[in-house]
């Protein structure tokens, strides 16, 4: 998509700082970051969501998410780190093309929701 702001930093249109390329998926770090280590891995075909997948975007997807580790541990992560896919507005999901967070730091992370 033309407009959509990771498809432009996929094609180069926007910078950004990687942590890892190839080609079906692109990893940089959030420009506002939630943690000391907070990085984004997305697959470079659009897909705004994953509620919008399917069987088809299973290659990239299962590449993806295996190379996660390996990626966080990269950063530094050897300890841990929180995955999170944030999927629809209920979930808050601000750009609508599917990105992996991948979050962590040398402490403990928060709880992963607010208890009401």
């Amino acid at each position: 998509m033309s407009d959509c702001i990771f498809c432009k930093i996929v094609r180069g249109d926007i910078p950004c700082k990687k942590v890892y390329e190839d080609d079906d998926m692109l990893a940089f770090h959030d420009i506002a970051p939630q943690a000391p280590v907070h990085f984004m891995v997305i697959p470079k075909v659009h897909l705004a969501s994953l509620a919008d997948a399917d069987a088809s975007h299973a290659p990239v997807l299962g590449k993806l998410f295996a190379k996660v580790g390996e990626l966080a541990r990269s950063q530094g992560l050897t300890d841990g780190f929180r995955t999170i896919v944030n999927t629809g507005r209920v979930a808050q999901q601000e750009v609508y093309h599917l990105h992996v967070h991948i979050v962590g730091g040398p402490d403990r992370l928060g709880p992963m929701l607010a208890h009401k």
